[in-house]
């Protein structure tokens, strides 16, 4: 992540690498205000120190096992509950 240090502001590209997600997935965070940008020209630019906000609404990897194991778990032990509470 060095590239945030070097430079001041990030292409919508730039941050969507370093996120790992897509453009289109940078500009509905930035539309959402997820991501703090500047709208230069007709292109938008996100300062490197604003970064961090974004990387707080991201889900890492293990972060998504840990919620799906939470969901299977609660899955197994409430299946019948949820079932008879969907038909309500």
């Amino acid at each position: 992540m060095k590239e945030t240090t070097d430079k001041k502001y990030l292409s919508t590209s730039e941050v969507a690498k370093i996120l790992g997600i897509s453009r289109v997935a940078v500009f509905q965070k930035i539309k959402a205000g997820l991501i703090p940008a500047e709208k230069i020209g007709r292109n938008y630019a996100v300062l490197a120190l604003n970064l961090t906000k974004a990387l707080e609404y991201t889900l890492t990897d293990e972060r998504k096992k840990e919620i799906e194991t939470a969901v299977k778990k609660v899955v197994e032990e409430y299946g019948e509950t949820l079932r008879l509470l969907g038909k309500e």
